[in-house]
């Protein structure tokens, strides 16, 4: 039971990145790798240190206003479509066995296409109904954590929760840019280089800091509950990087970049089916919330959040773990922002794409 629960710690939430569609999720960890993943870790002397390497994958193209998807998108071939690869890398060190200080990089790739940025979605200005890519890919935002369990982990209790916090750092580009495809009025290509979507950004500019959540329970020998959740708090209201710079005026509440708060949370089961390996079963939801804790809200952003169901398999050995994750999209709502609040009429409301579903695989190994 004590290495299930270890490994069930450092398996689930370690390095479990946070990120699916053009609702701006960045690619970020819960706090980090600074679990311990076993009770042989937890017998030997303090100042151990762990490195860990994440895998996200998703593809979103399901276009959505609130919770009612716009299946015209699909039938008309209009959708947007993001293809995200991310690599985390994570390292943390250990003073003791209730006391850890983490620091995790993100490496991503992203590739987008769609016709409305381009050429547009109408067959009258794009009747071959030309689709084009953008790209961006390089560092992402670096996050340094603590955490602290409450109970002492040698005395093993069937219930134990950490607390953690973490500081965000700017170091992935908020102003990536693309090539867009134009027409003249002579019907002749030519092109204009200017941010990418946001969802595609490296980072966004701006310093945050989380707090976070995460802990376990032991249900029967082999049967462990766990959950975990954080919120990221970013008080820079924009950034500066204007969206359209080829505009002739500048709209004041979404011409920039919003630096906007996000949060995410996981609740499931893991179940031993022995020689180190599990098998789980949760729920999860992500999101950006519309409006922030600390900060003005003005800014672009794509607020909304996905629930899913996430079943997942795990395996340890030694010093070694690993874990693949596949949660599946439930339910996907893009909430309203604080441009479409505006609207006087109450009628505004921008859509977003999201994913049916996301891959995540992690790799740990502690020294």
């Amino acid at each position: 039971m004590k290495k299930i629960i270890y490994s069930l710690i450092g398996l689930f939430l370690a390095n479990e990145s946070f990120s699916q569609g053009c609702v701006a999720v960045r690619h970020m960890s819960c706090t980090a790798a600074n679990a311990a993943t076993s009770s042989e870790f937890f017998q030997q002397k303090n100042g151990q240190w762990q490195v860990s390497m994440g895998y996200r994958y998703f593809r979103s193209f399901r276009h959505y206003k609130g919770d009612a998807e716009q299946h015209e998108r699909l039938e008309q071939n209009t959708e947007v479509i993001n293809l995200s690869h991310a690599l985390d890398l994570g390292i943390s060190y250990q003073p003791s066995a209730r006391l850890s200080f983490g620091i995790n990089l993100p490496i991503q790739y992203n590739d987008r296409s769609s016709l409305y940025e381009h050429y547009g979605n109408a067959v009258s200005a794009n009747p071959d109904q030309k689709r084009f890519h953008t790209y961006s890919q390089g560092i992402g935002d670096m996050r340094l954590t603590a955490s602290y369990w409450m109970l002492n982990p040698y005395k093993l209790p069937k219930f134990n929760f950490a607390l953690g916090a973490g500081l965000k750092l700017p170091t992935g580009n908020p102003g990536v840019t693309g090539d867009f495809h134009k027409l003249n009025k002579e019907k002749q290509d030519y092109v204009i280089n200017k941010p990418v979507d946001q969802s595609i950004q490296l980072g966004d500019g701006g310093v945050g800091f989380s707090l976070e959540l995460q802990g376990y329970a032991q249900l029967t020998k082999t049967t462990t509950a766990y959950f975990n959740g954080y919120y990221l708090f970013n008080p820079k209201e924009t950034n500066n990087v204007l969206r359209s710079p080829e505009a002739t005026t500048i709209d004041l509440v979404t011409g920039y970049f919003s630096v906007a708060d996000q949060f995410a949370g996981r609740v499931g089961i893991s179940q031993s089916i022995g020689k180190g390996l599990s098998v789980m079963l949760g729920g999860r939801v992500e999101g950006v919330p519309a409006i922030d804790a600390i900060g003005g809200s003005k800014g672009f952003r794509r607020p909304g959040y996905i629930v899913s169901v996430e079943p997942g398999v795990a395996y340890m050995k030694g010093k070694f773990s690993a874990a693949v994750n596949v949660p599946y999209a439930l339910y996907r709502n893009r909430t309203k922002s604080y441009s479409d609040r505006l609207d006087p009429l109450g009628v505004r409301h921008g859509d977003a794409a999201f994913a049916d579903y996301s891959v995540s695989v992690n790799l740990t190994r502690w020294f």
